[in-house]
């Protein structure tokens, strides 16, 4: 099990676009179309999967939020900053 983070580590090692939102760090990411964030969510998926790592993934028109933390943990632990900036090289 991951260690949850203090503050200060999650300020530092929070990718930009990303917010903190109690206990979880957020983001949406933004597409041209309805069908391109389908497609980023389904590689954020295999992404995740690989990881063994889930994220919360909300699909909209146009945009993708995710939502990670790190339940067994009880909060924001390195296996989130790290999945996120994941996401962020997926999104381009």
């Amino acid at each position: 099990m991951s260690d949850v983070l203090d503050d200060e580590a999650i300020e530092a090692g929070l990718p930009d676009g990303w917010t903190r939102d109690g206990d979880e760090i957020a983001r949406t990411f933004e597409f041209d179309s309805y069908l391109e964030g389908v497609g980023f969510a389904s590689g954020a998926a295999g992404i995740a999967e690989e990881a063994f790592h889930h994220p919360e993934m909300t699909i909209g028109w146009r945009e993708v939020e995710v939502r990670l933390t790190t339940h067994d943990a009880g909060g924001i632990t390195g296996k989130d900053l790290d999945l996120a900036a994941r996401f962020d090289e997926l999104a381009g």
